[in-house]
């Protein structure tokens, strides 16, 4: 779980350039929508990676919303704070598991494809419900399964013939790998939440290239650390074989792809 919440280095910046537009800006959109139908004061954003939701929060929320933006990922908060500046919003380091924050501090905890990363999800969903104001909101979102979102299925299966013997598992397993929405409804019922609902939210994945996903996911993500831990002269090797399938599937010019999510919204 460490490895895969590892981004460091160049990923932070790849990450957000190419995978920013291609599979998380329209999220981070319905995501600001919803969040602002419940007219909070003050909001806190957990695992808030390269800002996304942020900049989307900050654009979409009334002038007197404060906005405090965490991630346990330092490198990621240090991208995401040189990318966009606000005076109601607040970069700050801090862990999920025990947020440095005081009972219920905010109106609504928002996250965006980051509980998949939490080692302890119970625990973060119990620290969720702390610093949440009595009827506060817990605002989330999960991937679905690695089949229902095509670009990133696409990739691991040209990885697979890549490394056969060992293959990168990355993205079926942490991004796409927490999708079972009885499981997480379960899972907040036990950290206190009585009143969830869920609605399941499918896309269109747009990129210019068939080169911009490839290297996005091979290069963005922590599935880089896999493949280098593998062979750390092979990432192009790579890279241009996740391009291959996908122009395969998808054609040489601009490719859409389908992608799907569930978003939870739990209230205290």
């Amino acid at each position: 779980m460490e490895r895969d919440a590892s981004f460091a280095g160049s990923i932070p910046a790849v990450y957000d350039r190419y995978l920013g537009p291609l599979i998380f800006a329209p999220y981070a959109s319905d995501l600001a929508a919803r969040l602002a139908i419940l007219r909070p004061v003050r909001v806190l954003e957990t695992a808030a990676g390269t800002g996304m939701v942020t900049r989307a929060l900050a654009e979409t929320l009334p002038e007197d919303v404060s906005i405090d933006a965490t991630d346990l990922n330092q490198p990621m908060l240090d991208y995401a704070a040189r990318q966009f500046s606000s005076s109601r919003v607040t970069w700050q380091q801090a862990d999920a598991l025990a947020l440095p924050f005081a009972d219920a501090a905010f109106d609504v905890v928002v996250c965006q494809f980051g509980v998949m990363f939490f080692p302890d999800k119970g625990k973060a969903f119990s620290e969720a419900r702390r610093v949440l104001k009595p009827d506060g909101c817990f605002l989330f979102n999960v991937w679905d399964r690695i089949e229902e979102n095509e670009f990133p299925d696409t990739v691991m299966q040209a990885l697979a013939v890549v490394f056969p013997h060992d293959p990168p598992t990355f993205m079926a397993r942490t991004p796409h790998g927490y999708h079972d929405i009885v499981e997480i409804r379960e899972e907040l019922r036990r950290a206190g939440f009585t009143n969830t609902m869920v609605d399941t939210v499918s896309k269109e994945s747009k990129a210019q290239s068939p080169r911009e996903p490839a290297v996005g996911f091979c290069q963005g993500t922590p599935m880089r650390n896999e493949i280098e831990a593998r062979d750390p002269t092979r990432l192009t090797e790579a890279t241009d074989a996740a391009e291959a399938a996908l122009t395969l599937r998808f054609g040489g010019g601009v490719v859409i792809g389908k992608i799907k999510a569930h978003v939870f919204t739990a209230y205290r």
